[in-house]
């Protein structure tokens, strides 16, 4: 297992419960600020953060390197991104850059993604590095 630390009982539960949280716009809010304060809470977990967004392994990786990259502000989705948002935009691509290079992702490959609409399954704009061959059927 490529990351151990998600694969105990009650760190898939807690996925779970996270997950549910998210699909429900009444908890939507406080599942942002979860994310927003989770470097406080799992500073061992997040690979990078800045004012605007933070870093960490997917908990349910479908690449041997598979990153989150998720805004601190509530962004249900590409399309509702608002200019004032371009620090988040400029912040991706320079993490994105960031993490290429120190985890030397450059000569195997890597590609950037964002979902939406139906392909979006987790209701808070998010962006996966991703990097190797997928590993679950789709």
């Amino acid at each position: 297992m490529l990351f151990p630390m998600y694969t105990s009982g009650v760190t898939k539960f807690a996925y779970r419960i996270f997950y549910a949280a998210a699909k429900s716009n009444l908890l939507r809010p406080a599942l942002v600020w979860g994310i927003a304060h989770m470097s406080f809470f799992n500073s061992d977990r997040v690979i990078f953060e800045t004012d605007s967004l933070i870093c960490f392994h997917h908990p349910q990786p479908g690449y041997p390197v598979h990153i989150l990259m998720v805004p601190k502000k509530a962004i249900k989705d590409l399309l509702h991104l608002d200019p004032e948002d371009s620090h988040f935009i400029s912040d991706v691509l320079t993490v994105t850059r960031s993490l290429v290079e120190s985890m030397n992702l450059k000569e195997n490959g890597y590609r950037l993604v964002v979902n939406g609409g139906p392909y979006q399954d987790f209701p808070q704009l998010h962006f996966h590095l991703i990097s190797g061959e997928h590993s679950q059927l789709p």
